[in-house]
């Protein structure tokens, strides 16, 4: 069916997508490409909504709620056409007009398919392609690339471990902060790909973040042998070897108390605005002495010995 124009209509549009769905998964190409809608919509002065799972945005508006308002047209965006989730939209919004673009049609005789009235798909099997409509979505100011590394269970400690509390309230916190995440696993594997295989591409990964936020003693000191700010926290009760590290590189790490059910948020704040700003500088200077005496020590000790007579 031919789209129809909007001149004549009061045009009420709702955009919905896979990350509208309960269990669906809100991706970056899918959200991305959901926002290029929008803009476009906004360009010509289209009234819109869009509605997201409730486990993605649980402010947002969800289908359900929807459902209940009064919308001219339905425009399903990015994913592929298939499965009843995406039949269920032509049940929920039968008055619509509805539109799928963007999307990949694997079967046209597919229901969750027939039950558009205008399809403009960014692949059919064998009819061509256009490209995908992600790359069109406004490009935000660039955010801070942060590494996150936290420490396993540490039995050693005994009842001096906070390791659940301090974990469950540094990611709430780090949730909250505008930021990108990359998970750091400092284990080294030759043979899985999801792992880096030696210390020198460990290092190539830390040193392209901007900030690395951990809870191991080695996400501390790796950080600033290559320059980067590290937010570090000490999960055990009263300060253990990430505090001893701290101390020996004269950096500051936040310690849990007795008192407190994993580290301070306000702590965490001011850490996190001095590693941003001065602790930049901090962390390159900490680069250029990483060398520890210990080693030297240690070559004293197994170095040559007078014979014993």
């Amino acid at each position: 069916m031919a789209a129809r124009g909007h001149e004549d209509r009061n045009v009420r549009v709702l955009v919905v997508g896979w990350f509208s769905f309960l269990d669906g998964e809100a991706t970056a190409g899918d959200v991305g490409a959901a926002e290029t809608v929008c803009t476009e919509l906004d360009a010509a002065g289209i009234t819109h909504e869009t509605a997201w799972s409730p486990n993605f945005r649980p402010e947002g508006l969800d289908l359900d709620e929807a459902e209940e308002r009064d919308y001219s047209d339905l425009v399903f965006v990015c994913g592929p056409l298939s499965g009843p989730q995406v039949q269920d939209l032509h049940r929920r919004f039968p008055r619509c007009h509805r539109v799928a673009v963007g999307v990949s049609v694997v079967d046209p005789e597919d229901p969750a398919a027939r039950g558009f009235h205008t399809i403009l798909p960014r692949d059919v099997a064998g009819e061509g392609e256009q490209r995908d409509l992600a790359p069109g979505a406004p490009v935000g100011q660039r955010v801070p690339v942060v590494g996150v590394t936290v420490a396993p269970g540490q039995p050693e400690y005994g009842t001096r471990s906070a390791h659940a509390d301090t974990h469950e309230r540094l990611g709430r916190w780090l949730a909250n902060k505008d930021c990108a995440r990359v998970p750091l696993d400092t284990r080294l594997d030759t043979r899985d790909w999801l792992h880096c295989a030696d210390t020198t591409q460990f290092d190539s990964l830390i040193h392209r973040t901007d900030l690395v936020v951990t809870t191991r003693l080695h996400g501390l000191v790796l950080a600033l042998r290559n320059g980067v700010p590290a937010l570090a926290v000490d999960p055990v009760t009263g300060g253990a070897k990430v505090a001893a590290q701290g101390r020996a590189w004269n950096w500051p790490v936040v310690t849990v108390t007795g008192t407190q059910q994993g580290p301070n948020p306000w702590h965490l704040e001011q850490l996190w605005r001095w590693c941003r700003n001065e602790g930049r500088e901090a962390a390159r200077a900490r680069a250029r002495g990483t060398t520890s005496p210990l080693a030297e020590e240690l070559t004293q000790i197994l170095g040559p010995r007078q014979p014993s007579r």
